[in-house]
């Protein structure tokens, strides 16, 4: 999964827009693909707080997977809080969720 959605990241994804490098690909997609990998594995989506504001990350089978960590240079600091669609998706657009999952099924 995270080869196949790492493809697909771009500006036009990111939320906020532009707020990507191709350096750092992974950089402000976390809301958008915690909701994708939602959508593929079940699970829930879980948040926590970083000095940039609110990462969202997945937790499926009592794993926790977070396929944006690398978007930051230090260690996150996990609190697992519970989260959901709505607020990970108040991070981002629909029409951002759309596209990502529009790109993967292409890609496919």
């Amino acid at each position: 999964m995270y080869r196949a959605i790492a493809r697909v990241w771009s500006k036009d994804t990111s939320s906020p827009t532009g707020a990507w490098s191709p350096s750092n690909p992974a950089q402000n997609h976390c809301s958008v693909t915690s909701l994708v990998v939602q959508d593929c594995f079940g699970g829930d989506i879980l948040s926590t707080k970083t000095a940039n504001g609110t990462h969202f990350y997945n937790v499926i089978y009592g794993v926790n997977w977070d396929l944006t960590s690398s978007q930051f240079p230090e260690p996150i600091p996990y609190d697992d809080t519970l989260s959901t669609r709505e607020a990970a998706l108040s991070d981002t657009s629909t029409e951002k969720y759309m596209l990502i999952k529009m790109r993967l099924t292409n890609a496919v």
